[in-house]
């Protein structure tokens, strides 16, 4: 094995470093919290599981130094691809969050997403963390895995970036009209309580002035908001994996579409 590696290190940093790509934006394993050394080391060893498959199979390697590094740009961003959808996936969580953190009244509050590197209205983190406990509950990681390692060599190479790029376009568009849609479908029974709250306030600011309507609003929100989370957390979390599974199997079915595109 080493010295098939030592023979063919061309091939084998083509392999590694669309492994190492996957790793820096796959959910979970992309997070700052994850050391970069352990990052490398599984990009080496997942290069070097499917790297006697590549070999057998054979990749055509041009011998200018110059093409060869275009062509290890393109596995890197074959790598950079396959982990940024399914993160967008991963997005419509926080979304769904953001929709109704205002109408809770937690706006002003906001948390640290070591995932993203950005801050997150609270309610958005909330459910991201809750999506990422269902992803590891699922062999989420394994799956994807999987899909972009094993999967992916078996049909993908870098050229089939300039031949399948508009099937890669298709599939972000679609994929960001879907994300808004799943944030709504989700958030859409703590949206719909909220506002019958929103509605009986005013009613009773109508029906009494002199009652602190502002007061009374905040805290009321707030705990109905929590109420129907509560009660709708076992289909949430159901509806999470799905939407998870809808991720992979679309990333798959990204691999797949754009394998059947090449020569």
């Amino acid at each position: 094995m080493l010295e098939s590696l030592v023979a063919n290190v061309r091939v084998f940093l083509v392999v590694f470093f669309r492994c190492f790509a996957l790793m820096e934006t796959a959910p979970l394993l992309s997070a700052s919290t994850v050391p970069q050394m352990a990052k490398v080391g599984l990009a080496f060893f997942s290069a070097a599981a499917v790297f006697p498959w590549v070999l057998a199979a054979g990749y055509p390697l041009p011998d200018s130094a110059v093409d060869y590094v275009l062509v290890v740009a393109g596995e890197v961003l074959i790598g950079l691809t396959l982990g940024f959808l399914l993160s967008m996936f991963f997005a419509i969580f926080q979304t769904a969050g953001q929709f109704f953190s205002l109408q809770m009244g937690f706006g002003a509050s906001e948390v640290f997403d070591p995932l993203a590197q950005v801050e997150l209205p609270l309610m958005g983190e909330l459910l991201n963390l809750v999506a990422l406990l269902v992803f590891i509950s699922a062999s989420g990681t394994g799956k994807f895995l999987y899909i972009g390692v094993a999967k992916s060599f078996e049909s993908l190479r870098a050229v089939d970036l300039v031949t399948g790029r508009s099937q890669i376009v298709e599939t972000l568009v679609r994929g960001l009209g879907g994300m808004f849609q799943s944030a709504l479908t989700i958030s859409f029974p703590i949206l719909g309580s909220l506002l019958l709250v929103s509605i009986t306030m005013g009613l009773l600011a109508k029906a009494s002035p002199q009652m602190d309507i502002l007061m009374m609003g905040f805290p009321l929100a707030i705990g109905v908001a929590f109420l129907v989370m509560i009660a709708a957390m076992p289909f949430l979390m159901g509806a999470f994996e799905r939407i998870i599974d809808a991720g992979i199997e679309g990333v798959a079915g990204l691999v797949d579409g754009l394998g059947r595109l090449t020569p």
